[in-house]
């Protein structure tokens, strides 16, 4: 009994010995919150979590918590702030490039070269790492003319990437925060079909007209990400009717399939100009899918426009098509077939 007693009596002693040096290792220790703003933070993490365990690989001394987007960070100063220098570098690295390889990551936190300087002529990453740039000289010229002027207007058969890459565009504008807003637009023409009564409430009803700008920009930003700037309003998608009497200032202005606007839609349309905005009207003038008595608003406004300061025209072709290569030979076909002299 005294045996046991005394082992009691020497554990508190040894107990109270170490309890200054234990409670003065834990009183140093911090807390901090970082957020991932910005980018998806599936791609930070990486798949299974593999980037956030090799983050505590390389930070051992620090507790690291993930939930959503935030980071609960617990440590000494000194760890804590490498760690918060290491994570804004990764974040920058993942806005710019929408990917992250281990390779990268160990890199970046270690202070290495990797590939931060994007190649001349880049506009944005796809989400696969796919550099989006202009990949013939007209498509190049559409890329000039809207670093030059506030309003462009892009005619081309289709295929020759005139909405893809006016929305790499407006995605670069948003990244670098020289726009506030981008905001894509279609006239809700159908294709030479009657399509009927379509169910579901508004957007039901006009997603479908919509789609090719959603699948530009689910190629070239995270659907998490694409999801809560949609819901915030920092893009909006919508058809042409419903531009009427607004003001679009600090933004990007995509109309797509121009062609099929009426001339006074068209006129209405780039009226709604607003301060710090640039405009980009697109359009196919070989597919218009309007009545046949009813002309293209895009025919006029190209007539009447020509020669004003400020609006440049690029007029792409055939050789800027950049689908599949029957894709051009379609279009030669169907260019002979309507021009037989």
């Amino acid at each position: 009994m005294l045996k046991r007693n005394l082992y009691f009596i020497l554990f508190f002693v040894r107990f109270f010995v170490t309890l200054p040096s234990i409670l003065n290792r834990y009183i140093k220790l911090t807390e901090k919150h970082i957020v991932l703003e910005d980018i998806d933070p599936v791609v930070f993490y990486g798949t299974a979590n593999a980037h956030l365990h090799i983050m505590k690989a390389l930070f051992p001394k620090l507790r690291i918590v993930a939930r959503d987007n935030v980071l609960r960070i617990l440590g000494d100063e000194e760890h804590m702030d490498a760690f918060e220098t290491a994570t804004e570098k990764l974040r920058r690295h993942i806005l710019k490039f929408n990917t992250l390889t281990d390779e990268d990551l160990i890199d970046i936190v270690k202070g290495n070269r990797t590939k931060d300087d994007v190649p001349e002529g880049v506009l944005v990453y796809s989400m696969s790492g796919r550099p989006i740039k202009a990949r013939s000289q007209n498509q190049q010229a559409l890329i000039d003319a809207y670093n030059q002027n506030d309003m462009v207007f892009a005619v081309g058969p289709a295929g020759t990437g005139k909405t893809y890459l006016s929305i790499a565009l407006a995605v670069k504008a948003l990244k670098e925060k020289t726009a506030k807003k981008i905001i894509l637009s279609r006239p809700a023409v159908e294709a030479g079909e009657k399509l009927g009564f379509l169910p579901g409430d508004m957007k039901d009803k006009i997603d479908p007209y919509l789609q090719p700008l959603y699948d530009a920009l689910e190629d070239m930003l995270p659907q998490a990400k694409l999801q809560d700037m949609m819901e915030k309003h920092i893009i909006q998608i919508a058809p042409l009717a419903f531009m009427r009497g607004r003001t679009l200032s600090d933004a990007v202005v995509i109309l797509d399939e121009a062609q099929n606007t009426t001339p006074a839609q068209i006129r209405m349309f780039l009226t709604r100009m607003g301060w710090n905005t640039k405009m980009i009207i697109t359009g196919d003038m070989t597919q218009i899918d309007l009545p046949r008595e009813q002309k293209s608003g895009l025919k006029e406004a190209l007539r009447i426009l020509n020669g004003i300061e400020g609006i440049g025209v690029v007029n792409l072709n055939e050789k800027d098509i950049v689908r599949h290569k029957l894709v051009t030979r379609i279009v030669n076909a169907y260019e002979r077939f309507d021009n037989p002299q």
